[in-house]
């Protein structure tokens, strides 16, 4: 079996968790480190992907202040999205030259890990034909956006546990207008063990991807002059 990294960040800010994607990606494409995949959990936040529409955004700039809501336009694929607490985040930095050059294949084995994740909670989740996403009674209970750069991966799916949806009423999410978002919270009528999705989500993350994670620490990867 393939070895490689976990990082479990804790909350981050958009901005040091995109830094850190970053700088990892830098490292393995160097070879310095192995394949790791990075958890964390965001402030509430928007990020437009590189086809988003700021149309999309239909909050205007004094209720975001408001709410204290911060907007980044990044380098992934797909529109808009929301991210924010109680919702994982997994940022995969994959060398794909170790599992296969097939970048549609990576985006469903990323929705087979949530699918996989859902279904040990008695939740039967699906795909939408034409869409890129996990769904529950056609409303979408997680978002995958990612970018492939010389099959190194970055960016990644963002899986809603026990989010507050209501931040979702500031965009259209993912530019889609008929199709509700949802949440495990809501789906299960009660709140989820954070942690403990988290690792379900780790652990079915090895098995879809072949792959064993050792926990370590951002310390122990990034450069000495790095600011994580």
């Amino acid at each position: 079996m393939k070895q490689g990294i976990l990082i479990k960040a804790g909350r981050l800010d958009y901005q040091t968790a995109w830094d850190l994607q970053k700088e990892l990606f830098e490292r393995r494409l160097a070879g310095d480190i192995e394949d790791t995949l990075l958890l964390t959990e965001h402030p509430h936040t928007y990020t437009l992907g590189k086809s988003g529409q700021e149309e999309n955004l239909v909050a205007d700039e004094f209720a975001l202040k408001r709410q204290g809501i911060e907007v980044f336009r990044i380098d992934r694929g797909g529109d808009i999205t929301y991210h924010g607490p109680g919702q994982i985040v997994c940022y995969p930095i994959l060398d794909l030259h170790h599992h296969y050059l097939d970048v549609h294949r990576f985006l469903r084995d990323l929705e087979e890990v949530i699918i996989q994740t859902l279904a040990d909670y008695k939740i039967a989740a699906s795909r939408v034909e034409g869409l890129t996403g996990v769904w529950v009674e056609g409303a979408k209970v997680a978002a995958i956006g990612v970018k492939v750069t010389r099959w190194i991966t970055m960016h990644g799916f963002a899986f809603n546990v026990n989010t507050d949806l209501s931040y979702f009423g500031n965009i259209i999410p993912c530019g889609i207008i008929d199709k509700p978002v949802t949440s495990m919270e809501k789906l299960l009528g009660g709140q989820l063990e954070y942690v403990e999705v988290q690792d379900k989500v780790c652990a079915t993350f090895e098995e879809v991807f072949g792959i064993e994670l050792t926990v370590k620490r951002i310390e122990d990867l990034v450069g000495v002059n790095s600011a994580f």
